[in-house]
């Protein structure tokens, strides 16, 4: 196992070359108040530059619940200027544009703010107890840590208005179906799982990896023949790269790349 650091109420751990973010208030149930946020952010500063690092996995503590939502006595001391400060959606929205893979291992209650923190990642990983809400409407106001914008994108504008209107929280199972988590599993399983994914990742070349999360993003925010010309560009540089010709030479040469042989070379 890799050296365990703690930053507030999220703890870090780091092996195989993947860091573990574990979000360590299970007596709140894993609820993120600023200090969660702010310890989140104080990790990625450090993950950005970590080039022994290429994959993060974010879960909760416990067995209950992966993140069940904001602190509710943070939130009722809100005001105006609070809701423009946006504090968390600038958090998740860091998060979701990361130099990095990301992947949720959702144990538990993903409600609120912890559905948002899923919806920022790459890939979700959910045991099959997790359960998934935005239930912001019962407290007289609404998802605005990107539930509105990354929900309809993963999983429809019908789903998510039904969620986020009626507060439905819906199963681990029918989160699968929807599209908003690619692998489910149980609960003893979940963070292996989660690992097996990330070293998937860590076999690909990476410059290419992260091009194509770019590719992806861009993707969903522009017509589709301009989504097709920013993918023709990313394609072009690929293939000026290091990692391109270690991949392919290792095809012909019948052998696993080794991109990390190639690490930093053009």
């Amino acid at each position: 196992m890799g050296e365990y650091m703690v930053e507030a109420t999220v703890i870090r751990n780091d092996q195989d070359g993947v860091a573990t973010l574990t979000v360590n208030r299970p007596d709140k149930m894993n609820a993120a108040n600023r200090e969660v946020l702010a310890a989140l952010n104080s990790h990625l500063d450090d993950i950005e530059d970590d080039e022994s690092v290429d994959v993060i996995i974010i879960t909760g503590a416990g067995e209950k619940a992966f993140v069940a939502g904001a602190d509710i006595n943070e939130l009722a001391a809100r005001q105006a200027l609070d809701g423009l400060e946006a504090y968390m959606q600038r958090t998740y929205s860091r998060l979701a544009a990361f130099a990095k893979p990301t992947i949720a291992a959702i144990n538990g209650y993903a409600l609120g703010g912890g559905c948002e923190l899923a919806l920022a990642c790459d890939i979700r990983v959910a045991s099959d107890n997790a359960v998934f809400g935005l239930p912001e409407t019962g407290l007289g106001i609404m998802p605005a840590a990107g539930g509105t914008q990354r929900l309809v994108t993963l999983a429809g504008r019908g789903l998510a208005l039904d969620m986020i209107i009626t507060g439905r929280r819906i199963s681990a199972e029918e989160a699968k179906q929807a599209g908003l988590v690619t692998y489910l599993t149980d609960q003893e399983t979940l963070i292996a799982q989660a690992e097996k994914v990330a070293e998937r990742i860590r076999r690909k070349g990476p410059t290419a990896v992260n091009l194509a999360r770019k590719v992806v993003a861009a993707g969903a925010k522009v017509d589709e023949e301009t989504g097709l010309f920013i993918e023709r560009l990313a394609q072009s540089v690929l293939y000026a790269t290091a990692e391109k010709k270690e991949g392919t030479s290792a095809f012909l040469d019948k052998r696993h790349p080794d991109f990390g042989s190639v690490r930093g070379q053009h």
